[in-house]
């Protein structure tokens, strides 16, 4: 962690620890900015030195977030290898402590992975499966009547709390966070599922249906782009190609990317808006409002993975109000779920209440952005179950 001025080295000179401190400093810019908002001179002058000490190290830009990446998993590697989750009270809070010390690690690598060389990606996916395949194995210990396919999704969810730090900037005094996230863990982990719980189904189709307006069409297929490629990755003639509208009639309809981008997004948060307003208008308590707060949340982000996608990865690329619109109206439609909670359960703090929310948020989140589990009927009423459970209704 490179927060203090006091850790960088006077210009001119070079520490020993000048490889961690470039790292450190990588991982934060990146994190805050963006990776493709970071250049390597804005990396040189964090850790006061000139780009070209850089290259003594990385090869670029990419080199750096690769191994920005890999080190975070290090620790994540060697804990899930050695833990045992039938000694809860211990390895839950061990866990907690590492979701805290490596707090970026999951929002870089959801957000900002894809701009790594390929090769880079598939190595560190297949390093990342195979922790999760260790985790599944430690949670099968731990409930043994769960079938490989429940403790995957438990496991996913597990994970999906104690990453659900990486997406906000909520602060605790360090016990009391790590015996939240441990809490928070262990009820996902002594979530009921059936013993039955079937596999994931087949590949998803290819959509078949287009809309018939042009500018719908074309919004729609903006949308599955930006997700798969990411928003810097595709451009508006790829767009309009993909659905038989070539040259200056995709201007037609959007004067822009940007404009498909923004469209896209003011769709997506006024529905969660909606979903808020019919939950008030028709929930009799605030217990009944969080249960169809949670079904309406999880069948939003079924349905609309990619959009859900872009919400988390794209929205830096806005303009600068439209950024501040859209961190606001996502910051109001948490603190709707805070005030629910806290009617709920009135005892509890403002901090915790959020943490919880965004707890929740990020398991049926990263739920939907995993084709295997998305394509599992049964993951639905499960998550619902989970989340329920992690707002203790």
């Amino acid at each position: 962690m490179l927060d203090q001025a006091a850790a960088l080295p006077e210009r001119g000179r070079r520490p020993r620890n000048r490889r961690a401190l470039i790292l450190a400093a990588a991982s934060d810019l990146f994190a805050r900015c963006g990776y493709d908002q970071i250049g390597m001179s804005d990396l040189a002058d964090a850790v006061a030195v000139r780009p070209s000490a850089l290259y003594r190290h990385f090869s670029g830009k990419q080199h750096l977030l690769r191994e920005v990446i890999a080190e975070g998993l290090i620790p994540l590697r060697n804990v899930v290898g050695s833990m045992d989750l039938t000694d809860r009270t211990v390895w839950l809070f061990r866990l907690g402590g590492l979701a805290l010390d490596e707090r970026r690690i999951g929002m870089l690598w959801q957000r900002e992975a894809r701009h790594m060389a390929p090769e880079d990606h598939a190595r560190l996916r297949a390093e990342l499966y195979e922790i999760g395949q260790t985790f599944i194995e430690r949670v099968r210990d731990a409930r043994p009547d769960l079938n490989v396919n429940a403790a995957d999704l438990i496991t996913w969810s597990i994970m999906a709390v104690l990453m659900s730090t990486s997406f906000h900037n909520l602060e605790l005094p360090r016990p009391a966070y790590e015996a939240l996230l441990a809490e928070l863990a262990e009820t996902v982990l002594e979530t009921q599922l059936p013993a039955d719980f079937p596999a994931p189904g087949p590949a998803e189709p290819t959509p078949t249906l287009t809309p018939h307006l042009r500018r719908e069409a074309l919004l729609a297929q903006a949308v599955r782009m930006f997700a798969q490629a990411g928003y810097t990755g595709v451009g508006i003639e790829d767009i309009g190609a993909a659905v038989g509208i070539a040259g200056p009639s995709i201007y037609n309809h959007f004067p822009s990317k940007l404009d498909m981008l923004v469209t896209a997004l003011r769709r997506g948060t006024a529905t969660l808006q909606m979903d808020m307003s019919a939950v008030y208008a028709t929930a009799g308590t605030a217990p009944e409002a969080l249960r169809r707060l949670v079904r309406s949340y999880v069948g939003f982000t079924q349905v609309h993975h990619d959009l859900v996608d872009l919400l988390i990865t794209e929205t830096r690329h806005l303009p600068e109000d439209e950024q501040r619109l859209t961190r606001q109206v996502q910051h109001d439609y948490i603190s709707e779920w805070v005030h629910l909670l806290r009617m709920v359960h009135p005892g509890i703090d403002l901090t915790p209440a959020r943490v919880r929310v965004h707890a929740v948020l990020t398991v049926a989140n990263d739920v939907a952005r995993t084709p295997h589990l998305r394509r599992n009927p049964s993951v639905p009423a499960a998550l619902e179950t989970i989340c329920t459970r992690l707002l203790a209704v």
